[in-house]
């Protein structure tokens, strides 16, 4: 193995976070932002790029690793939690918005899983964080993702995290499963990926979801969430009031008081 091997425990229903169980010397991998607590002896430290060390060596190879980062979105910088300690130590990261936490054994996934920019949450030291490319143009310009997705490759744990439900799917070959562009979580590298275009003029323009979706075939396995992020954000805006209160109630009144303020 030449990823940390960790225990883990996942905590919670919607809003979850995941415990990870350390032993003296194991790494666990973070992005920055994802920390909730941790016990004594856990030693935190910020690090360029993933520290998987696959971008090679010396001060050059980090900085390209840090950099395959910043076209995905993402910090430059990780966070590590090595347990210095002499017994078992837990450290916690906690999910940004209502969803689940998703374990992942990379060694039953052939080594590698394709994600969207923003599911990575934690993973074992030794997983390597890069970026992988869309090679099909539809895909780029119209898959919701952009040209470019986040690659995990390994052989430890990682932990994805996703809006509302997140359901597996495990696909056989040549079969397909067409899914809306933001609900794609994450799929084995099996998969093949592309964009389809909505039929039917109506449909496309007045059906009120999009004009195109993921088709994915098989083989293999791809992850689809319920909630994406995006489409919570958009119904929260549109809910949200404009100028203070309800966006509803004691319209009149308002328009009352705006009136005398404006003399």
């Amino acid at each position: 193995m030449n990823n940390h091997e960790i225990d883990y425990k996942i905590y919670g229903d919607d809003m979850q976070f995941v415990e990870v169980e350390l032993d003296p010397q194991e790494t666990v991998v973070a992005e920055a932002g994802g920390f909730m607590m941790m016990d004594d002896d856990i030693v935190m430290e910020t690090i360029f790029g993933d520290g998987s060390n696959s971008g090679g060596g010396g001060l050059m190879g980090k900085l390209f690793s840090a950099g395959k980062r910043m076209l995905t979105g993402e910090s430059l910088f990780m966070t590590t939690f090595t347990n210095h300690g002499h017994g078992k130590k837990r450290v916690s990261f906690a999910a940004p918005y209502p969803g689940k936490i998703v374990p992942m054994d990379l060694s039953l996934l052939g080594g590698k899983i394709i994600c969207q920019k923003d599911a990575f949450l934690a993973a074992a030291k030794g997983v390597s964080i890069g970026i992988e490319f869309q090679r099909k143009i539809g895909a780029g310009f119209f898959g919701g993702e952009g040209f470019i997705m986040q690659k995990l490759e390994g052989d430890g744990l990682v932990f994805v995290h996703a809006g509302g439900t997140i359901i597996k799917k495990d696909l056989l070959p040549g079969q397909s499963l067409r899914v809306d562009t933001g609900c794609l979580v994450a799929m084995t590298s099996s998969v093949n990926y592309d964009i389809e275009f909505v039929k039917g003029v109506k449909t496309a323009l007045f059906g009120g979801e999009g004009l195109f979706f993921a088709t994915l075939r098989g083989p293999g396995s791809v992850w689809i969430q319920s909630l994406p992020f995006s489409r919570l954000a958009s119904r929260v805006f549109a809910a949200a009031p404009q100028r203070g209160g309800s966006k509803d109630e004691g319209s009149i009144t308002r328009g009352l008081f705006e009136m005398f303020d404006g003399d």
